[in-house]
């Protein structure tokens, strides 16, 4: 049998290293002994963006991209879209197993008793201005929930994680809904624990004068299923955002604000707005085969299309294609769908889109359901943080257990000036720097 290891021949040196391979990888610290002489740094491996690292070992969710499959906690997505509920899954993510009858009810309980805030923070949400964006409120008030919740800094303590836990998934909810109706200059609206955990959201959200909120039993059960959908992702941008400030020590609202923060940009959690904003602008199927051209020639991206990961059809997308029509059934047809799926149709036809394997993912059609069931393009990746704190939590806890895991401190090739020294300013030539090639942006 084939030893489990790796041989490099060094060609500067000639020497040869037998590196161990265990799950399929290297350690990248098994490089450092590679080097040209005694005392000079050891190889590092350069990877931008992490495309081709692992940073942890995880039992959370697992992806193979190739054949389209996501399973949490080894049970496939498709099975749990069907026959859970979004706070079973989340039990699931959180703790390893699905629960018993009696746990899955003390957790429920558990969960609907930290729905609701201090008032304090409703006066903080209140000090934003009328058109700030839902997901900033929610960055902020994540991190400033820290401040109410001293005692999250024992991360040591299991009972301490378990109580941060629950109150950040029962939280997040009212939380994303102030946020909500705060944009819209609406009085907030408590939590209804008599609901379920979708349905207390669509009372927060949308309850006006009624005594009693009844969400739609279609549009609950929906937006139940996105929230599964959008649980766990494995390493992610904002879970290893959560896991690097984590990292740290940084209790656990810290490190959901900033995981938040990375989800709010248009590469991950806000990619469905985009979507649906480009949706909007095509207008008519009959300027499909532009925005085709356009994207084929490199003028714009296709929004929705192909994925860091996934080189096969989102399994999530399916599923979501298929609610979009229950939703429907309630909401009336959203137009944009008849664009999408014609947008879908052309591009699964073209060799362009076929042969680099760029097929709808998740953000395609989840913009499309939430803008149908009333929800503003700007609370798409609020939504999406609500579902993603159970997996960023499961993801934190796995990190702060994990013996091998110390603050992230990653290598750099430094490719700027060697040595140089100071010149006072009035020696200095003027005009200005000299112009440099720089990396970015200044």
């Amino acid at each position: 049998m084939a030893s489990s290891t790796l041989t490099i021949t060094d060609n500067r040196t000639g020497k040869r290293y037998e590196l161990p391979i265990e799950h399929g990888a290297i350690r990248a610290s098994d490089l450092s002994q590679i080097r040209v002489a005694p005392g000079e740094p050891g190889l590092v491996s350069y990877d931008p963006a992490l495309i081709n690292t692992a940073t942890c070992k995880s039992k959370v969710s697992f992806i193979d991209g190739e054949r389209g499959i996501l399973r949490y906690r080894g049970y496939p997505i498709e099975e749990l879209a069907e026959k859970s509920s979004f706070l079973e899954t989340a039990y699931l993510i959180v703790k390893g197993e699905l629960p018993t009858t009696s746990h899955f009810l003390m957790w429920q309980h558990n969960i609907k008793m930290h729905t609701l805030v201090h008032e304090n923070i409703k006066q903080f949400i209140q000090g934003f201005r009328y058109d700030a964006h839902p997901m900033g409120i929610l960055i902020a008030t994540a991190g400033a929930l820290s401040t109410f919740y001293p005692e999250a800094k024992n991360i040591m303590d299991l009972e301490s994680r378990r109580v941060q836990t629950r109150r950040l998934i029962g939280k997040m909810p009212t939380i994303a809904a102030f946020a909500y109706r705060h944009s819209r200059g609406l009085p907030y609206i408590y939590p209804d624990n008599d609901l379920s955990y979708t349905g207390n959201f669509l009372s927060m959200m949308f309850k006006m004068t009624e005594l009693k909120y009844r969400p739609d039993p279609v549009l609950e059960h929906a937006l139940d299923v996105l929230f599964i959908l959008h649980a766990d992702h494995e390493q992610n941008c904002s879970s290893t955002t959560m896991r690097t400030v984590g990292s740290a020590h940084s209790d656990p609202y810290a490190s959901v604000a900033g995981a938040a923060a990375a989800l709010a940009g248009p590469r991950h959690g806000s990619a469905n707005e985009e979507v649906v904003h480009m949706l909007h602008e095509i207008g008519s199927i009959d300027r499909i085969p532009g925005l085709i051209k356009q994207a084929k020639g490199g003028e714009r991206r296709l929004m929705g299309f192909g994925h860091r990961v996934y080189k096969n059809y989102d399994p999530r997308a399916q599923l979501i294609k298929k609610i979009a029509y229950d939703v429907f059934e309630v909401t009336g047809k959203n137009p944009l769908i008849e664009i999408a799926l014609e947008l879908e149709r052309i591009a699964l036809q073209d060799e362009y889109f076929v042969s680099r394997r760029l097929y709808p993912n998740v953000d395609f059609y989840s913009g499309i359901i939430y803008e149908a069931m009333g929800l503003p393009v700007a609370m798409f990746p609020v939504l999406f943080a609500i579902a993603r704190t159970a997996g960023w939590m499961a993801q934190w806890a796995e990190m702060v257990l994990d013996d091998e895991q110390k603050i992230v401190r990653p290598k750099q090739l430094y490719v700027g000036h060697d040595e140089r020294h100071y010149v006072p300013l009035d020696q200095r030539r003027e005009g200005g720097a000299p112009e440099v090639e720089v990396h970015g942006p200044l």
